[in-house]
């Protein structure tokens, strides 16, 4: 018997999109399915929209928060309301392909998370799972790149995007702490890459698979940092160095110093001359440096692989 598969949507003002996703979801040809979709204190009237969309023959609950929550603890309120033993993190900007999850489940022995070849409506390349730079950053593979099929072998790479990507239960409980599968602290942006540090550490492996293919628009890129709302900024810029804060140990300190200071002091410039509404990130980090600490202390001591060899490699083959 095929096991249940919950996918879990995280809505914010997301009307247009819903008719879209939920219609693909409908369309997959895994059975048996369940939709979780919480609503951030919509204006648009997205529950009621996920609600009419609701796909036949397929159980959807709609969970409305009377505020934004985030992605992070959105995402932490579907999960529970589900005990399925995979879930499928889905944006509403998203549109699997009918096999989407059932090619991702042939992948998923033996790892906590599997993703696919996430592509843009204009056919270019969005993401082929994450990798990690020298300096800290987190990238998604062959972003905005043509495909000419460089992505087209199975790899293990170093984490999955939170689109559109499908998690092992048993993982996602196995690496949370005190309860919190995302850490909401992250509130929007970079949370997935921090529960893939975390997966990574406890010895969980993340997988690409390229015939797995998912279409997703993607507003938030880095090129259009300028026209994103003040809020999702400054989260972006306190959650880079939460990552850190959380996960770098002394060697990788040493070893990844003068290339992240370089990037640290270009972000700090462009927030003095440019964008001084996220200069709140810094004094947030200082405000809440004991309790982040104390996450720190759980986290590293619960480690178990040390995952500084993903900051020299993009993937490797299966």
């Amino acid at each position: 018997m095929a096991l249940k598969v919950a996918v879990c949507i995280v809505t914010w003002n997301s009307a247009p999109d819903l008719p879209g996703c939920l219609e693909s979801i409908g369309r997959l040809d895994h059975r048996p399915l369940e939709i979780v979709v919480v609503d951030n204190a919509s204006r648009d009237g997205s529950l009621e929209v996920a609600r009419r969309h609701a796909p036949a023959g397929i159980p959807l609950e709609a969970v409305a928060s009377p505020e934004n929550l985030g992605f992070a603890a959105g995402m932490n309120t579907a999960f529970a309301r589900t005990d399925a033993p995979f879930v499928l993190t889905l944006n509403a900007d998203a549109r699997p392909s009918p096999d989407y999850v059932t090619r991702l489940l042939a992948r998923m022995e033996g790892a906590g998370a599997v993703t696919g070849k996430l592509v843009r409506p204009s056919g270019e390349l969005d993401a082929c799972g994450m990798r990690l730079t020298s300096n800290w950053r987190h990238l998604d593979r062959g972003s905005g790149e043509p495909d000419r099929g460089q992505f087209s072998t199975p790899e293990r790479v170093f984490g999955a995007t939170g689109a559109a990507s499908l998690f092992r239960r048993e993982a996602l409980d196995d690496v949370a702490v005190d309860g919190e599968i995302f850490d909401p602290r992250f509130h929007s942006f970079r949370e997935d890459a921090e529960l893939c540090f975390r997966l990574r550490e406890r010895g969980w492996e993340v997988i690409y698979e390229p015939t797995a293919v998912c279409e997703h628009r993607r507003f938030n890129l880095p090129e259009r940092r300028s026209g994103m709302p003040a809020e999702v900024n400054r989260h972006s810029l306190k959650n880079r160095y939460l990552l850190r804060l959380y996960h770098q140990t002394g060697g990788n300190l040493v070893r990844t110093l003068i290339p992240t200071l370089a990037r640290d002091l270009g972000a700090l410039a462009y927030v003095l001359l440019r964008e001084r509404s996220s200069l709140g990130a810094y004094s947030w980090l200082w405000q809440n440096r004991r309790e982040l600490l104390n996450r720190r202390r759980i986290i590293q001591g619960r480690k178990k692989v040390n995952v500084d060899p993903w900051f020299r490699v993009h993937g490797i083959a299966i």
